[in-house]
C-alpha cells in the first residue's frame, strides 16, 4: 500500500492542490515558505500517531488566507489521502469498506481517507435551509459562527470523488455565491465515517524525521535524542537472566558507595548538626546518603552515549564534537535506524517522511545517501533544496512547490508526457540544470558565451542579479532546447521559459560571383547553411511553442557575437583585442574592422576572435570590461523580462535608482532632481510609470533603462 495522491483544500497555504506520488522514493521541491512543511503536517495529522490529536485541534489560522479574514466561517478544510495497492487483510479493509456494504469476497485495492474540518450539523442544517439566494440570511449565520463552538473533525473513507474539483466542493460544502447548500451528504461519493478506533494510524509504520537545525541539542534532550529512542525501543526486549547479572552488580556498586567511609562520615555530621540546631524533638527520625544508579534496564541504557570519529582521523568524541555535517548525518543514520525498528513490526504500510534532510552534509554525500535511500517495501517522501539530492531524484516522482501571494500551487513536471520523453529529461537534468526546477523564471541558452556574459551583464546594467529575479539561466549546450522546455506547460510546470538562440543570418552576400576564390566559396557556403539552419530552427521552434503561454523564443539576428556588438558594445570588444592577438597588424586591422558599419566586415572579425580565442574564453574576456554602459541586445532584455512573470513597482524603482545613480557617478553635472523626486512618487505609488519615463528622458534620452522601462507599458 501507497500514497498516490494527497487534496489539500483551504488548508493553509493550499487554496486547492493536489500531490500526485508513485511507490519508492519522491521528492518534494520548493522555496522557502512554500509549503513543503505544511503538506507533511497535513500528511502527520491522518497517518502518525503522535499527531492524531492535533486534527481535532484545528482552529481559523489552519483556513486558507485567500479566503480572507473572517470569509472562512462556513467553508470546510478538507485532507484526503487515497492509497493505491491495498492489500486484503481484513483490519486495514474494514478501514475502508467499513459502512459501505462491500460483500466480504471483495475488497478494495484503492481508496482514499479523508479528514474534513467542518462546521457542526446544526449549522449545516441552518445552512441548507435558506433560500436559494439569500445572501442576508448566509450573513447572519456567518457572523455568529466560531472555531470552538461551531466546527468538528470527522473523517471518512472510501470516498469515490476528486475533492479537487470546484463542482465537487459545492456539492459536499455548498455554494456560498448562489447560496445553495446541501440537505445531506451523500457517502457513497465523499466517504462514510471512519471510528476512532479504525485510524489507519494504527496499522502503518510512520516516521517523520523533521529539518535537521540543531542536531547537538536534540542529542542532548532526552524526549528528542534518536539514541535514546533506539536503547529504549530494545529494553523491553532483554530477556531477564541475561540482564540479572547487570542489575546484581548495579546493586552491589550502589552498596559499596553507600559504605564509603566519607560518604558515612557525612552522613553523621549531617545529623549531628540538625541535633545540635533544633534538638532531638524536630530532628529526623532517620537518615541515609543512598547511590541512585538505576539497575532497570530502561534507565541504565539511557547512560549510555554516542562516541564517534570523523572520517580518517583516529579521535573518538561525542556527538557535540563532530562537525554540523558530521553530527547531522549521525542523527539522520539514527532515525533511519529508528525507522527499520519501526517497520519491522506487523505493518499493513511503511511511510518515511523527511523534510530537507541536506543542512550541512556534503554534496557527494548528499547524492549517495539519497541514491541509496530505498527500503524496497517503504514509501518515501522528502523535501529539498537541494540540487544535489533532485539531481538523482526520479524525474516522474517530483512535487514542485511554487510560492505565490497568500497560496500555493503544485507541479507535476512529468505529466502527460511518453516515456520516451521523460527518460529524455532524466538523462538531461544533472545537478546544474535540475537548478531549473528551483526557480520561478527560466532562460534557456544554446552556448558558453550566453552562459558567461548574461548574468554579468544583467548584474552591471540593471543593478540585480538573475538570482535576485528569481530567474535561472540554464546552458544547453545545443540547440536542442525541446528537451528541456517540454517541463514547461500548463499540465506540468506552470513557470515561464525563455529560449535564447540564433537565427544566423548571413552576415555577408553568399551568392557566388565570378573571381571568388575557393576560401571564399567555402565561407559563403558555411554562411549560408548556417542561415538555412537557422530558419529550420525557427519553424521547429515557432511550432514547439504554438498554443503554450509558457514557452517563447527570443532570436539574435546574426550571433550571440555579432548582435552583442551590433547592440553598441564596441568599446567592450575592442578592449580585449590585444588579448586575442599579439601581432601588432593583426591588432590594427582588427580595431579598424571593429568599427566599420559593414556587418559583413565587424560581424567576420567578431565571430574569427571569438573562434580564436575559444568562445567561453572570449565571454571571459569581455566580461571584465562590462559596465552599467554596456548595451544588452534587446532580444535578451526582452527574454529576461519575459521569463519573470512579474515585475514589482519596488523592483522596477530599485533598477531605475540604480541606473540613476551611477550615471551620476560618471556625469556629476546631470540634473537628475525632479528624477529623484518622481521614482519617490513612483515607489509610493502616487504617479504612473510613463511620468517617470518622461522624466528620465529629459536627461538619459539614450539611456538603456528606457527601453527596459517601456516594455512595461
Amino acid at each position: 500500500m501507497y500514497i498516490s495522491k494527497v487534496n489539500l483544500i483551504n488548508y493553509r497555504n493550499f487554496p486547492n492542490c493536489k500531490f500526485e506520488f508513485n511507490k519508492g522514493i519522491n521528492t518534494i521541491i520548493g522555496e522557502n515558505g512554500s509549503g513543503k512543511t505544511n503538506l507533511f503536517r497535513a500528511i502527520r495529522l491522518l497517518l502518525e500517531d503522535a499527531s492524531l490529536q492535533y486534527a481535532y485541534k484545528l482552529n481559523e489560522n489552519d483556513f486558507n488566507r485567500r479566503l480572507g479574514k473572517d470569509n472562512w466561517k462556513g467553508h470546510w478544510i478538507i485532507i484526503s489521502i487515497e492509497f493505491d495497492e491495498i492489500n486484503d487483510e481484513e483490519a486495514i479493509q474494514s478501514l475502508f469498506i467499513h459502512g459501505v456494504g462491500i460483500t466480504q469476497n471483495d475488497y478494495v485495492k484503492k481508496a482514499t481517507y479523508n479528514l474534513f474540518f467542518r462546521p457542526k450539523a446544526d449549522i449545516r442544517q441552518k445552512l441548507s435551509q435558506l433560500q436559494e439566494g439569500d445572501q442576508e440570511g448566509l450573513k447572519k449565520i456567518l457572523d455568529i459562527i466560531t472555531v470552538k463552538d461551531n466546527y468538528e473533525t470527522f473523517f471518512t473513507g472510501k470516498s469515490t470523488v476528486d475533492f479537487s474539483d470546484p463542482e465537487v466542493y459545492k456539492e459536499l460544502v455548498g455554494d456560498f455565491s448562489r447560496v445553495k447548500f446541501p440537505n445531506t451528504i451523500d457517502g457513497s461519493k465523499f466517504g462514510i465515517k471512519i471510528p476512532h478506533q479504525l485510524s489507519v494510524a494504527n496499522e502503518v509504520a510512520f516516521t517523520f524525521i523533521q529539518a535537521l537545525r540543531d542536531v547537538v541539542s536534540d542529542f542532548h534532550n532526552n524526549r528528542t535524542n534518536p539514541l535514546l529512542g533506539l536503547l529504549k525501543s530494545r529494553s523491553g526486549e532483554i530477556k531477564e537472566t541475561d540482564y540479572k547479572p547487570i542489575s546484581d552488580l548495579v546493586t552491589d556498586l550502589n552498596n559499596r558507595i553507600e559504605a564509603l567511609e566519607d560518604v558515612q562520615n557525612i552522613r553523621k555530621d549531617i545529623k549531628s548538626t540538625i541535633s545540635d540546631a533544633v534538638g532531638q524533638t524536630y530532628s529526623p527520625s532517620s537518615l541515609s546518603i543512598k547511590s541512585s544508579l538505576p539497575d532497570e534496564a530502561d534507565k541504565l541504557l539511557k547512560s549510555l552515549k554516542l562516541y564517534i570519529g570523523e572520517p580518517d582521523e583516529d579521535y573518538e568524541g561525542g556527538v557535540h564534537e563532530l562537525s554540523l555535517g558530521g553530527a547531522n548525518l549521525i542523527f539522520l543514520t539514527l532515525k533511519l535506524l529508528e525507522f527499520k525498528y519501526s517497520k519491522s513490526k506487523d505493518t499493513f504500510a511503511n511511510f518515511l517522511i523527511i523534510e530537507e534532510p541536506e543542512a550541512h552534509i556534503h554534496n557527494h554525500i548528499q547524492k549517495t545517501l539519497f541514491d541509496k535511500l530505498d527500503y524496497g517495501d517503504t514509501q518515501i517522501i522528502y523535501s529539498t533544496h537541494s540540487t544535489q539530492i533532485s539531481e538523482v531524484s526520479n524525474v516522474e516522482n517530483i512535487n514542485i512547490l511554487t510560492k505565490k501571494q497568500n497560496y500555493a500551487e503544485v507541479y507535476q513536471p512529468s505529466k502527460d508526457l511518453a516515456n520516451a520523453r521523460i527518460n529524455e529529461i532524466q538523462r538531461y537534468l544533472d545537478a546544474v540544470r535540475t537548478n531549473l526546477l528551483f526557480a520561478k523564471g527560466v532562460i534557456l541558452v544554446e552556448g558558453d558565451a550566453e552562459e558567461i556574459l548574461i548574468p554579468q551583464m544583467v548584474k552591471k546594467v540593471l543593478g540585480v542579479s538573475l538570482d535576485e529575479l528569481g530567474i535561472s539561466l540554464i546552458n544547453i549546450r545545443s540547440t536542442g532546447f525541446e528537451n528541456v522546455a517540454q517541463l514547461f506547460h500548463n499540465n506540468r510546470i506552470r513557470r515561464r521559459c525563455s529560449i535564447l538562440t540564433d537565427l544566423d543570418d548571413a552576415i555577408c552576400d553568399t551568392t557566388f560571383i565570378h573571381g571568388d576564390s575557393e576560401k571564399i566559396k567555402k565561407y559563403k557556403t558555411r554562411v549560408q547553411n548556417s542561415k538555412i539552419k537557422g530558419l529550420e530552427r525557427k519553424v521547429k521552434l515557432d511550432e514547439f511553442e504554438r498554443g503554450n503561454q509558457w514557452i517563447k523564443t527570443f532570436y539574435a539576428q546574426y550571433t550571440f557575437e555579432v548582435d552583442f556588438l551590433m547592440s553598441g558594445n564596441e568599446l567592450e570588444v575592442t578592449k580585449v583585442i590585444d588579448k586575442v592577438y599579439l601581432d601588432k597588424d593583426t591588432i590594427d586591422l582588427s580595431e579598424r574592422e571593429i568599427k566599420s558599419d559593414d556587418v559583413s566586415i565587424y560581424g567576420k572579425r567578431v565571430l574569427t576572435m571569438a573562434k580564436q580565442a575559444g568562445k567561453g574564453w572570449f565571454a571571459i574576456m569581455l566580461g571584465n570590461h562590462v559596465s552599467f554602459k554596456t548595451e544588452i541586445p534587446e532580444y535578451i532584455l526582452d527574454a529576461i523580462i519575459f521569463a519573470k512573470e512579474a515585475y514589482s513597482d519596488n523592483l522596477l524603482a530599485d533598477i531605475v535608482e540604480y541606473r540613476l545613480n551611477e550615471n551620476l557617478k560618471v556625469n556629476s553635472s546631470l540634473d537628475l532632481g525632479d528624477c529623484y523626486n518622481t521614482l519617490m512618487k513612483f515607489r509610493s505609488r502616487n504617479t504612473l510609470l510613463d511620468e517617470l519615463i518622461g522624466e528620465i528622458e529629459k536627461v538619459m534620452s539614450d539611456d538603456q533603462i528606457i527601453i527596459f522601462l517601456k516594455r512595461f507599458l
